[in-house]
């Protein structure tokens, strides 16, 4: 699909590819060039703070959370009392 460079080096992204990817006014788009080529991606920044939620080793640990659920192997307790319990902590 051809699109015109407009002034101040803008350009106008087709209609039906806001939709498909869901691009709202205000959003983040990382440009790069690779290969003489413009490569544009939909981004989402994350404040500093958040951002060690992101990291591979906290989402490694996430998908082992996700996968002790899936295998029964996590329990939810009703009480503080049946918390202890569980945990071994009620005799002290």
């Amino acid at each position: 699909m051809l699109v015109d460079l407009k002034q101040k080096s803008q350009v106008t992204i087709p209609k039906g590819f806001v939709k498909k990817l869901n691009l709202k006014v205000g959003d983040k788009l990382e440009i790069e060039e690779e290969e003489g080529k413009l490569v544009i991606t939909p981004v989402v920044v994350v404040p500093k703070d958040q951002a060690w939620f992101y990291s591979s080793e906290w989402q490694k640990k996430e998908q082992e959370v996700d996968q002790q659920k899936k295998e029964g192997k996590i329990h939810k307790a009703s009480s503080k009392q049946e918390l202890f319990k569980k945990l071994g902590l009620d005799k002290v």
